[in-house]
């Protein structure tokens, strides 16, 4: 299966049709189709439904499409990252992580390494931590801010001073915004949003202890920002890490803490043993520079105190 082959695919896939994706391939529409058989040959199976009108993905074209992009995804990055050894300091840098406190590192010390290296640029991609340690192994994403607990043996990693703190989300007009912090007793049997990842659900397993049943989950979620629809609406109280909380509207939304408080701490974390590009090189040695002489204050009862929302 050949590189440029597989960008032809999935310039089909975007088009819609042969005729189109050979005008902007810049080849012929016979050659194109021979091509995407001889691809559908290859791999066994069939990949398209061809339409008198457009051209639609089999269920095996679909699997091909996201493989294909992870593929030519890493392929560019590779090609970038070897123009980039050299003196000058240029390039990309791929950042992922939850909307969590430990986040707010971030443009700090960005700020102070685009100061040094202004031809540096960055991607932030937001995910759960289980997604963003899946990108960093594939090589997708090159520093993450994972919650713990995480497995991390196969990354280096800073593991940040600070805490995360969890809470509820719930309506402005719910009653339970009458008390200063929530306790397990105050949720016991209302309906409940908490988060996708296994090993963070028993984590809150163990704080509700018997008092939490499985007909209270009504929905499961891997980031804050989208619970909080559901909240809205009234249709459940998400258990969330704070870390969004700041920036949110607080006449559409309520937080509370758990009482008693539970805490997690967070890693900034990178690939052990991965040939990173030079402008990664220099900001995982930036990173490591500006938080071991920075004391970070973050999360649980390091947060500054803040009105209620």
């Amino acid at each position: 299966m050949e590189i440029r082959v597989l960008r032809y695919f999935l310039a089909v896939v975007r088009e819609e049709g042969i005729n189109r994706a050979a005008e902007v391939l810049h080849i012929t529409q016979p050659t194109l189709s021979r091509q995407l058989s001889q691809l559908e040959e290859e791999v066994g199976v069939k990949l398209f439904h061809r339409g008198a009108k457009k051209i639609t993905l089999t269920n095996e074209g679909i699997l091909l499409r996201r493989r294909a992009e992870e593929i030519l995804s890493l392929v560019d990055r590779t090609e970038r990252e070897l123009v980039e050894q050299d003196e000058l300091v240029e390039g990309g840098i791929v950042i992922g992580g939850g909307e969590l406190a430990a986040m707010q590192t971030l443009p700090e010390i960005i700020e102070t390494f685009h100061e040094k290296y202004p031809l540096v640029t960055f991607d932030i991609f937001t995910a759960s931590a289980d997604l963003v340690k899946e990108q960093m192994e594939k090589g997708l994403i090159d520093i993450g801010a994972l919650l713990e607990p995480v497995d991390i043996e196969k990354f280096d990693f800073i593991r940040l001073k600070g805490k995360e703190r969890w809470g509820v989300l719930m309506r402005p007009d719910d009653p339970l915004t009458e008390k200063e912090a929530v306790s397990a007793k105050d949720l016991k049997d209302l309906p409940l949003i908490l988060p996708r990842r296994t090993n963070v659900r028993n984590e809150l397993s163990n704080w509700f202890g018997d008092s939490l049943k499985e007909k209270q989950v009504l929905f499961t979620s891997n980031l804050p920002t989208n619970s909080a629809l559901m909240v809205q609406r009234g249709l459940a109280y998400s258990i969330i890490i704070e870390g969004a909380i700041p920036f949110w509207d607080k006449e559409k939304i309520s937080y509370r803490p758990l009482c008693p408080e539970l805490t997690a701490s967070s890693v900034l974390a990178w690939k052990k043993q991965q040939p990173f590009s030079l402008a990664v090189t220099k900001f995982i040695e930036h990173m490591r520079c500006y938080l071991g002489n920075t004391v970070l204050a973050y999360g649980g009862n390091a947060f500054p105190k803040r009105e209620k929302i």
